[in-house]
Formats: C-alpha cells, structure tokens, sequence
C-alpha cells in the first residue's frame, strides 16, 4: 500500500522535524505488507485475522503512551528553568509591595525608644506592637506562599525589635522589682507596665491558639516573668545566711527585723497591690508562699551554720510559735486572707527533731561545765578551816544541791516553752547528767577520803562535811522528781536511784570507817584479863559512838536512823570480832562466869546508849551477842549442840569456824561434844531468809595456830 500526495505533504513538515519517525514508519508499513501478503495467500488464516486486529490495537496505544512520556520529560527539562524565574519573579513582586512600610520601621523605631525614654511606657508599646504586628504579617504571607529566603531579608529589617523589647522589658522588671514601694507612691506606673503585661499575654495565647507559625521572640511569657521577679524581689539580700551573724543576739535581731518586714509588706500586698492586678494574678497568695518557701530555705541555710544553744532556741520559738503568732503571719491586719495553714510547717518534723537535738546536745555541753566547776568549788570548800553551813533547822549543807537542781530546773523549763518533745529530751538529758555528776561526786569523795587516810587532821572537818553530803544526796533525792513539771513523767530511772544509793552508801562508809578508826584501838584490848576484872574500856567506846552521834545529829532524821543502824551494826560485829580472834581462853568454870557477867555488863551498857541515841531495841544487832553469852554461860557442854541449833536458827550466817571459836572460847568442850555440834550443824543448813542483816558473814575467824612438830618426833 502506498501514500497518498496529500499524505506525504502532510508528513513533510513532520519529516523533516522528526526524521527518525519517517524511518520507523517505513519499516512497519513493510512489515504490515508482508504479513498480510502470507495472510491473503493462505486462506486458512483469515480465520484469526480478528485476533490479529485486537493484538495490534492495544500495540499501538502501548507504543502511543511510551511516545507521550518521551514528549513530556523532553517538555519538563525546558519548563523547570521558567519556574525558578517565576518564583524569583513573584517574591520580588511581594517585597515590593511592602517596601514602603519596610522603609518606614526604622523611623518607628526611633521614636518608640523616644518614648521608652520619656517612660511613656503604654504609648511605646502601642508602636512596638504595630511594628511587630507589621513584621509578623509580612513574614505570615511570605511563610503561607513557601518564600522562606524572602524571610531572612526582611528579618533584617526588624532587627530593631530585640532592642525595643529588651529596653522596655528592663523598665518593666524595674517597676515590678520596686512595686512594694510603687504601689504607696505611684500605683499608676506600676498599674501601667501590668497592663502592658496582660496584653503581651494575650497576644501570646492568641498565637499559640490561631497561627500558623510563631514569630520570633513569641511567646514572651512576661506573665511569667512578672511573678519570678516579684519573687526575686521578696527573697533579696535579706534571705542570704551569709549576712547573718550566727550568735544569739545578732540573729534575734535578723529574725526581729524579718518578721517586721514580712508583716508590713504583706499589708501592702493586701491592702493596695491587690487593687493594682487582675484578680486571677493571685497576688497577695503568690507573696504569702513566696515569702514562706524563703523563710523555709532560709532557716534551713542558717541550721548549717555552728549555732550556739541560744541560736537554735531562737530558730525553734521563731519557726514554732513566733511565725503563726498574731505578731506575724496570724496578725489581726492580715486575717483572714493571709492563710498558713495549708502552705504546711516552716520546718518539717525531721528538721524540728534534728535541731532539738542539736539543742540538747549544746545545752549538755553547757551544764556538763556547770556542774564540773560546781564540784571543783565544792571539793575546795571540803578542806576549809571552817564548818559547812547549816539549814535553820542546824543541819549541815551546802549550795551544791540548789546549784545543780536550779540548773537543770532552769533549763528543762526553758525547754518546755518549745514544746513537750523538747522538754522531754532535755528532762532525760537532765537526768542523765545528774547521774554522772553524782558518779564524779562519789569519786571526790574517795579522793578525799584517801587525802584524810594519810593525814586524818586534813580536811579539818571530814566528818561535817561528809554528813553535809548525805544531806545534800538527800535534798538532790527529794527534788529531782519535781524536775518534770508533768506529774505524770515524774518517775526517777532506777539507774539514777542506784547512782543516789551509791553515793549515800560511800558517804556513811567513810563516815563508818572514821568511828571504827576511833573505834579499833579500844577493840584490840578485849578480850583479856584486865576487861573481864571490870576495865572502863566499853565506857570508853560508848564515849566514842556518843561523840558521833552528835556529830550525826546533823544530818535529816531518815540518814540519822541510818547512820546509827549502821554503827550500831559496826559496834556489834567489832565486839564479837575480838571475841573470836583466839586471843583468850576460859581456864575455870569462874572464868567463864566472869566472862559471862562482862558480856552482860558490857551489851547492856551498850544497847542502853543506842537505845537512848533513838535506836529501838529490835532495830539493834547487839542481840547476837547476848544469844552468844548463852553459849558460854551453858553449864552443861552435853546440852550445846541444843543451844547451837537455837543459835544457828536465829543467825544463819554464822558458819562452823564462828560455832568452833566459841566453843574453844569456853575451854571445856571436849572433842566429842564438839564433834557432836558441828555435825548437828552439816545436818541442819541454814538458808538466810530474805531481810536478814547478815553479822557473823563479815567476820573472819583466824585459822588456829599447827602444833609445832619435831622432825620424825612426837607432837607436844
């Protein structure tokens, strides 16, 4: 088949465009003859010829769509070019169309600083929100239309703003930092930077809620801002621990002036910053827990300070009673709005724990150097060339009672001033100090005694002053449960009892010592001849415990009932030592009844001075020698191991070495009947019953003297 002349006019122009076309067409036109020459020539393919036909249709959209893409990219590749010029094109048309505002800023610019500097304050931000509001619309459109280098070069021109921001954001921290003052003298500027806080607020929300994108600086947060130097204003120098003088009166004098300051600004506060702010500012709740959260900072920054006891008393009072008082925060100006209670305590319990603590443990310090120079003066006054000075009833004393109980009294009162916790620290501090002093006391007191031992002329008056110290124990026994004013809590520890007891034990035995060193020279002359033929060597020693008893009067009836309990005890127990030291033995039957008349003689002479000196018979250990007498005066030895056991029976500390020298005492007892009595005593062992005053346990009986024996000799 071939082409027409119309056809190939047709095709001419597109030949010579596209030659390659021309050539391809060629082809398949050649190819298309040849196929349907085979087609015609073997009829019994006709038959696809449909097929053939529905094949090369969708062939030829194929080839069709392939050609269009080509067209297309080859288009594109030229396009791209007009596009980048069209967009230069356009944004510059933008630029254009706000040069003569762009142009006009710096002059705006210069006038708002103008007005910034005349504290035209509402005026130059009216300007400053114009310019931006100017800015923040250029840059919206720019940013809506993709024109992000268009941004940079009018970013340039509002370069200005910062420095108008920044100028007019120092005025207004500068009117906020002195609005205390402000709001008494010229409430109108303070009033005027508050409205153009709120409306920098506003411009922020609005923002943050409708743009599409923030301009720069936004948001401002001057809201914000306005509390944080509001804030900074309240905690100034004043809340700094380095401008406090840690010592009492300097830091009395710091929380005085805080607590004056806090209570006139917070009238203000009330009273006329209030009216100056939006009611949502909360002002007068932001400056209440402002001032709170910096007092309680700041009394935590001065407990890290070395503070004396007076220091840490003060902090206590301060932050316990002063602060919620009606002279602060409770002050009748400030009530009702001004409210505390739900900010919780200035200091936390822990805190409040921790410092009492650290209290107690200065006040320790404090009265552990009391009482040791109380007892050194004390000690002194021992070896003064005159007596101890007497009550008006002529009992001896001294100041040290007094001393040490108004000390520990003073400070356990301070204490409760605080409250029951630090009260019952320093109470069982108390308690605890006094049962250390009357330790150092009692080991004075044996410091003392040894200097007396070496020269018994030294103190002068030992023995009054020793009784003025069991007066003294006795009045710090009576007083120290009136220590706690709570009767409830009075009870004494029985660590503190036990300390007392020790000391008024060591008291009367130094006294006990002294009479038995009065006592001992008369007792090594008995038992012997010249005692039994009518001596006056007990007369003597009834002398002696008469001089003391005197001397014991001056001690309070409950220590004297003692000391001649205990005397009489010495008295008693020292007679029946030096009948037991084997110095003597009954010859004759005459002997022993000589010996039984002294005994009789003497124990009544005896029991009749304690009896007189108020010591009741049955209170009286002298009894054990009238049983012993009975022993000796038995006239049967058959009937002893009887008379011990009735012996035994009533003094069940005396062991077979006592019942032993008693019997050698007599010098008739044979072995026999001696074997008998200390067997009948293995038979019958004897249990102390509870209460009994042991006598016989506290003397040693000494150990019979050996034959002497030759060697390979016969015993004499």
């Amino acid at each position: 088949m071939g082409m027409s002349a119309e056809d190939e006019r047709a095709a001419s122009p597109r030949d010579e465009e596209w030659p390659e076309a021309e050539k391809a067409e060629k082809l398949a036109r050649g190819a298309a003859l040849k196929w349907a020459s085979g087609v015609f020539y073997r009829p019994e393919k006709l038959e696809g010829l449909g097929h053939y036909r529905s094949r090369e249709t969708q062939r030829n959209s194929s080839i069709q769509s392939r050609l269009k893409s080509t067209v297309q990219s080859y288009l594109e590749g030229g396009l791209q070019q007009m596009r980048a010029l069209v967009e230069k094109h356009v944004q510059l048309a933008s630029v254009v169309q706000v040069l003569p505002q762009i142009f006009s800023v710096q002059e705006v610019f210069s006038h708002t600083l103008q007005l910034l500097h005349g504290q035209r304050l509402l005026e130059a931000h009216a300007e400053l929100m114009m310019v931006e509001h100017l800015r923040d619309d250029i840059l919206s459109q720019l940013h809506l239309r993709g024109l992000s280098s268009a941004q940079t070069t009018v970013l340039s021109y509002f370069s200005g703003l910062q420095q108008l921001n920044e100028t007019l954001a120092k005025q207004l921290w500068d009117i906020v930092g002195s609005s205390l003052r402000l709001v008494r003298e010229d409430p109108v500027l303070f009033v005027t930077a508050v409205r153009i806080i709120e409306r920098e607020e506003k411009i922020d929300d609005t923002l943050l809620l409708e743009a599409t994108f923030l301009p720069p600086g936004r948001p401002k947060g001057w809201r914000q801002k306005f509390y944080h130097v509001l804030q900074d204003t309240i905690t100034g120098p004043r809340f700094c621990a380095a401008h406090v003088d840690a010592e009492g009166p300097g830091l009395a004098r710091h929380l005085a002036a805080l607590q004056k300051d806090i209570v006139s600004e917070l009238r203000v506060v009330k009273d006329l910053m209030v009216q100056c702010v939006p009611a949502h500012y909360n002002i007068l709740s932001v400056c209440t827990t402002t001032y709170h959260q910096a007092l309680t900072s700041h009394l935590q920054e001065i407990l890290r300070e070395d503070l004396d006891k007076q220091g840490l008393f003060l902090l206590l009072e301060w932050a316990l009673h002063v602060y919620h008082s009606p002279e602060m925060m409770g002050h009748p100006d400030l009530l009702p709005e001004v409210d505390v209670s739900a900010l919780g305590p200035l200091m936390s319990p822990e805190l409040v724990d921790q410092t009492e603590r650290r209290y107690v443990v200065k006040v320790k310090a404090s009265v552990l150097e009391w009482m040791q120079r109380t007892l050194e003066v004390e000690f002194k006054e021992w070896f003064r060339e005159e007596e101890p000075e007497t009550d008006h009833q002529g009992f001896f004393q001294s100041a040290l009672p007094v001393i040490v109980m108004q000390m520990l009294n003073e400070n356990i009162q301070v204490a409760s001033l605080i409250n029951d916790s630090l009260q019952q620290k320093v109470y069982n501090m108390a308690l605890e100090e006094l049962e250390a002093f009357l330790g150092r006391l009692r080991e004075a007191l044996v410091q003392c005694g040894k200097e007396h031992q070496q020269d018994r002329a030294v103190p002068k008056y030992y023995v009054s002053y020793l009784l003025a110290m069991l007066n003294n124990n006795l009045a710090l026994s009576n007083s120290v449960s009136s220590l706690h004013p709570n009767t409830a809590h009075r009870e004494v520890p029985a660590s503190l009892r036990a300390a007392l007891d020790r000391m008024q034990k060591k008291a009367c035995q130094l006294l006990l010592e002294e009479l038995l060193l009065d006592l001992q020279p008369l007792c090594l002359q008995l038992p012997s001849r010249k005692w039994l033929s009518g001596s006056q060597l007990v007369g003597s020693m009834c002398e002696v415990i008469d001089k003391y008893a005197k001397h014991f009067s001056r001690v309070r009836k409950p220590i004297f009932t003692l000391l001649l309990m205990e005397s009489e005890l010495l008295v008693a127990s020292q007679y029946l030592r030096a009948l037991m030291q084997r110095k003597m033995v009954c010859k004759s039957e005459e002997e022993r009844g000589q010996l039984c008349d002294r005994l009789l003689q003497d124990t009544t002479q005896l029991r009749e001075l304690f009896c007189g000196l108020g010591l009741d018979q049955s209170q009286q250990s002298l009894e054990a020698v009238f049983a012993l007498r009975e022993l000796i005066c038995l006239k049967d030895p058959a009937l002893l191991s009887l008379e011990v056991l009735g012996f035994i029976t009533k003094y069940p500390d005396a062991s077979d070495e006592h019942i032993s020298t008693l019997l050698d005492l007599r010098g008739d007892v044979s072995k026999e009947v001696r074997h008998v009595v200390l067997e009948m005593m293995a038979q019958h062992p004897q249990v102390l019953p509870e209460g009994y005053r042991p006598i016989f346990s506290t003397i040693l009986v000494p150990v019979p003297e050996l034959p002497f024996c030759l060697r390979k000799g016969k015993c004499a």
